[in-house]
């Protein structure tokens, strides 16, 4: 034990700061090793249901070419949102949207899967109008717009360049960290999220943006990231949370006093119901936290979780979510696929975590339904998009069963992570998805 621990200390870390990281239990790269021998997998018992290699090649391969066809409809400086079949209408963004990271990253995960050299320099050029953002204190969204573009970029090459804008994207959300709440304030105050000038919102889907600040304590060994992203996690468990371990969308505190003014839902069908997209972010940001932290608080929640939404009786046979989980029209209610695409990816991971066979199975299950033409898009037909059917926001009539980047970035990473599911010898299924 005593060797695999020296192996793992890096030298770029002052004491100091690996004592503090030690005590609280991060030391990740110890407990990954220790992870992968502790829970191997038992390849020579394939699912019933199993995705050939085969298969996922060539949807590697089909979302490729309509990535590369997406491409070719943007105006430089553009990012794709979505499409609109009925209208035929194709929507952009800009680089300072939650969404932006995506499309690059998305990019880089099918160069890995296919070689295609073309993908790599379109992400590229998209990273060079991303960039800036570095410096955007404005927005709680960091993780998502810099750590899935520039983090990978940088897994796949690791260059000073993108570890330096990494850092400064670590800084800049770093600043909206409030010790009083101990949580990192999500929207500003603003008249339609019921939050007023003195109140400090949060949102469930700030627990993604938390694997940038890690990250910024494993590069730097400045505990200060750590710290933030612990205590953030901490403070959902203890407030978005209900007994059934649904979640609420937004919990508004009172910024001075750091106590809970109100919880509601926002993008969901009603404030006590279960939105799915947050659902999704609440399980796979916790299995994220979990994964570089080894604090059990997390994996329990990850799990409970996992286990309401396995479980919960208006869960679809085929595993796609309905947009809410107590929508009011159910069975009838619209699908999303972007929720099914992020739970999949999450679901993988925590089977790998857990050896719960029952989560692995349901994430392939997922798949299964999302690769089939009911959800895959050929290169047309989305104007390049790849998944169909996904849900942006139902209540603000927006973006309503209509592809999305967030849903075809997830889709291609859970395939990812599936494909390397048994290749723990080969392949460090956390750092190269």
């Amino acid at each position: 034990m005593k060797l695999t621990m020296k192996r793992c200390i890096s030298t770029n870390f002052k004491f100091s700061n690996f004592l503090f990281i030690l005590l609280s239990g991060l030391f990740v790269s110890c407990g990954n090793l220790q992870k992968k021998d502790r829970y191997k997998q038992d390849s020579n018992t394939p699912s019933e249901n199993a995705i050939s290699r085969e298969k996922i090649d060539s949807v590697f391969e089909v979302a490729s070419n309509n990535y590369l066809y997406l491409s070719s409809k943007l105006e430089e400086g553009e990012f794709p949102k979505t499409f609109y079949l009925k209208e035929n209408k194709f929507e952009t963004t800009v680089s300072n949207a939650w969404i932006s990271g995506f499309y690059p990253a998305t990019l880089l995960n099918l160069y890995e899967s296919t070689g295609k050299d073309t993908l790599r320099k379109l992400a590229e050029n998209m990273l060079g109008h991303l960039k800036k953002e570095a410096f955007n204190t404005s927005t709680h969204d960091l993780g998502f717009i810099m750590y899935s573009s520039f983090g990978k970029a940088n897994r796949i090459e690791p260059k000073s360049e993108y570890q330096d804008i990494l850092m400064q994207s670590a800084k800049s959300l770093s600043t909206r960290y409030n010790d009083t709440v101990k949580a990192i304030r999500s929207w500003n105050s603003a008249p339609w999220n019921k939050a007023g000038d003195d109140d400090f919102a949060v949102i469930i889907d700030n627990m993604m943006n938390l694997e940038l600040l890690l990250w910024a304590t494993k590069y730097s060994g400045d505990s200060t990231y750590y710290k933030i992203a612990v205590n953030h996690a901490k403070t959902t468990i203890e407030n978005h949370f209900r007994k059934d371990y649904s979640t609420y969308h937004e919990v508004i505190y009172k910024e001075a006093t750091g106590k809970v003014k109100t919880k509601i839902t926002v993008q969901g069908y009603a404030d006590e119901s279960s939105w799915a997209r947050g659902q999704a972010w609440g399980l796979y940001g916790f299995t994220m936290i979990y994964r570089e932290t080894n604090q059990k608080k997390f994996l329990e929640q990850a799990k409970a979780i996992a286990d309401f939404i396995i479980n919960n009786p208006n869960l679809p046979d085929d595993k796609i979510p309905y947009w809410d989980f107590n929508a009011g029209n159910i069975p009838d209610a619209l699908r999303d696929s972007s929720s099914a695409a992020i739970m999949a990816s999450a679901l993988i991971e925590l089977s790998w975590l857990t050896q719960n066979q029952h989560y692995f199975k349901t994430a392939e299950k997922i798949l299964n339904t999302l690769i089939s033409n009911e959800y895959l898009a050929n290169e047309t037909e989305l104007a390049g998009f790849i998944l169909k059917h996904g849900i942006g926001n139902m209540p603000g009539n927006t973006e309503v069963d209509v592809p999305l980047t967030y849903g075809d970035y997830y889709l291609i990473e859970a395939l990812k992570k599936y494909q390397n599911y048994n290749n723990s010898l080969k392949v460090d299924l956390f750092s190269k998805t």
